[in-house]
């Protein structure tokens, strides 16, 4: 997954050249001025607004059960991007976005920038990405040496705000993404795959779910000779 170096490589000049973290922000924060209790309260208002609007989504779309089915993964994650749209909810992808912008903003120098990346890469968890982000390409070693290069050639540490200097290790990463076929006009593309392979690792879980409460169900003697239905006919809708 060379997602968190794409969005990095897209970040490292400094400050005054990245987006503002206030971008991902999805509502300004709470004045200073306000109680304790006043802030809780709207905390809790704007928490419950979005599961209202998540719930009523999901009791009005079809969702099939079938992790295996590309036809109805994609439904699934039409339907989450519906959900994340109308409750005003991160993707992933701007979970890392956001990750990267928020641990990176204050870091001068552009080697600590690349380990602090690798460290997002490594212990990136979720529950659909407990063990971290892979670097299948192995983009992070080829980033490192091209600032190795760069570093060698000014004698001296890269800084990120240093532009003339940041300008070389930007086309060395230009260079990298050439090698590996990636360009930054695809990160749309790279953002869908991401929350395709959620969707599915979230329609496995609730399959796992379903499935387990229909075994436990049929243990019951009222249930004992009751066929279990297959869990792709189940209709969520059914159970909210």
């Amino acid at each position: 997954m060379f997602f968190v170096q794409l969005c990095g490589s897209q970040s490292i000049l400094q400050k005054e050249n990245t987006i503002p973290v206030r971008f991902y922000a999805k509502e300004a924060a709470a004045p200073v001025a306000n109680k304790g209790d006043e802030i809780l309260k709207n905390i809790f208002l704007e928490v419950k607004a979005k599961y209202e609007t998540a719930l009523g989504i999901f009791r009005k779309e079809k969702i099939t059960i079938d992790p295996d089915d590309a036809a109805a993964v994609s439904q699934y994650a039409k339907v989450m991007k519906t959900v994340r749209l109308k409750a005003d909810l991160f993707s992933e992808s701007q979970r890392i976005q956001y990750t990267i912008q928020t641990r990176t903003q204050d870091i001068p120098d552009a080697r600590t920038y690349l380990l602090t990346l690798k460290d997002i890469r490594i212990k990136y968890a979720t529950p659909y990405f407990e063990r971290g982000l892979t670097d299948d390409l192995g983009a992070e070693a080829m980033m490192m040496n091209a600032l190795d290069k760069v570093e060698k050639e000014i004698k001296k540490p890269l800084m990120r705000n240093d532009k003339q200097s940041m300008a070389l290790l930007t086309a060395e990463f230009d260079k990298i993404n050439k090698k590996l076929g990636i360009q930054k006009e695809d990160l749309p593309k790279y953002e869908e795959q991401l929350e395709l392979k959620i969707a599915k690792a979230q329609l496995e879980e609730v399959k796992k779910d379903a499935f387990e409460a229909m075994e436990t169900q049929k243990k019951r003697e009222e249930f004992k000779d009751e066929a279990m239905p297959d869990v792709k006919s189940l209709d969520i809708r059914n159970f909210l």
